[in-house]
């Protein structure tokens, strides 16, 4: 499919998986979901949800960029109903090429105004925070930095972990855009790239700072706390430092849910984004092995630290540009 090799380089080095390119549903009467979320979690929300309505669901899971590529290069042409991403630049790219419906008055209500865009074109439903992660026999804290921008100082080289090929660090590096523009951001990434260390993944990330072999990770906070919940083998070693006071280091990645405008079900599409965003929906988020922070007000999160305390930046969600996001990271030989 030569449209998809064109566009794929604009937001990295992305694999389609065999059945996310087939052109129609398996069975046209069921909801087709373009799921970019974990597999999991979002298995577990259309368990209820077809328990609850008898709506049943086909699944097609992928990431969040390749997903976003798949419904801009099928346009018209997609049996996508639903689209469910990790993080916000995805669902931006989707909106940009005006493939959404706008959400209906319920889902309105399930989540607050600052996780949606003006247009009310998709809507958040679950997010993450992130956080730099530092071996504890290396960093006392008074040594933490006190802004994510500081870890391009010459201080940190050498001291520094990430992971840039996925979803997850190409949103932070879009927060970062976003808050600071776009000189100082490059003047980062030149920064975290001569004094970093590349690894491929978040897990591997959080490998590395437990085992000492390098002091600290960019990563999001639910790999560490996630790990803590099943052994503590991979992060006993290490802690977490929230940057708060409005820093890029605060920024919470938000998940997003959109219902495709050319689907063949927008109403019950409409009804499964009203259920995710719901109650119902958010309490299999909080109780969720992802531990992941539900956005709907009414729903509780175990075992991480309060939404609420976590003093994020404002930044506009629909903002988030991934393109240029990737052009940058390309230039600074990130990608």
């Amino acid at each position: 499919m030569p449209v998809a090799r064109r566009a794929l380089p604009v937001v990295g080095a992305l694999v389609l998986s065999a059945g996310l390119l087939s052109a129609c549903s398996e069975d046209e009467d069921k909801l087709v979901i373009y799921n970019a979320q974990h597999e999991e979690l979002v298995e577990q929300v259309v368990e209820e949800f077809t328990d609850e309505t008898g709506i049943e669901v086909e699944m097609r899971n992928g990431s969040d960029l390749e997903l976003a590529n798949q419904l801009v290069e099928e346009g018209d042409a997609s049996d996508a109903d639903v689209f469910l991403t990790e993080n916000s630049p995805a669902m931006s790219l989707v909106q940009s090429h005006d493939l959404f419906t706008p959400l209906e008055g319920p889902t309105l209500e399930n989540i607050p105004d600052q996780f949606r865009p003006d247009d009310n074109s998709w809507t958040g439903f679950a997010a993450r925070s992130t956080v730099l992660v530092y071996n504890t026999d290396s960093v006392t804290e008074d040594q933490l930095p006190a802004s994510l921008m500081d870890l391009a100082g010459p201080e940190w080289k050498g001291r520094i972990s990430f992971s840039p090929t996925g979803a997850d660090f190409q949103a932070i590096v879009a927060a970062v855009l976003a808050l600071e523009g776009e000189q100082a951001t490059a003047d980062w990434l030149a920064g975290i790239k001569e004094n970093g260390k590349v690894y491929d993944g978040n897990n591997v990330v959080l490998e590395a700072v437990n085992s000492g072999e390098v002091d600290t990770g960019i990563i999001y906070h639910y790999y560490w706390y996630r790990d803590q919940e099943e052994s503590g083998d991979n992060s006993d070693h290490s802690a977490l430092h929230f940057f708060g006071h409005q820093d890029p280091g605060a920024f919470l990645s938000i998940s997003g849910a959109g219902v495709l405008k050319n689907g063949d079900h927008t109403e019950e599409a409409q009804e499964f984004v009203e259920f995710l965003t719901g109650t119902a929906g958010q309490e299999i988020v909080s109780e969720s092995y992802a531990l992941e922070y539900p956005l709907n007000p009414e729903v509780d999160i175990r075992t991480i630290p309060p939404l609420a305390d976590l003093q994020v930046p404002e930044v506009d969600i629909s903002d988030l540009d991934s393109e240029k996001v990737v052009a940058m990271m390309q230039d600074a030989g990130l990608l």
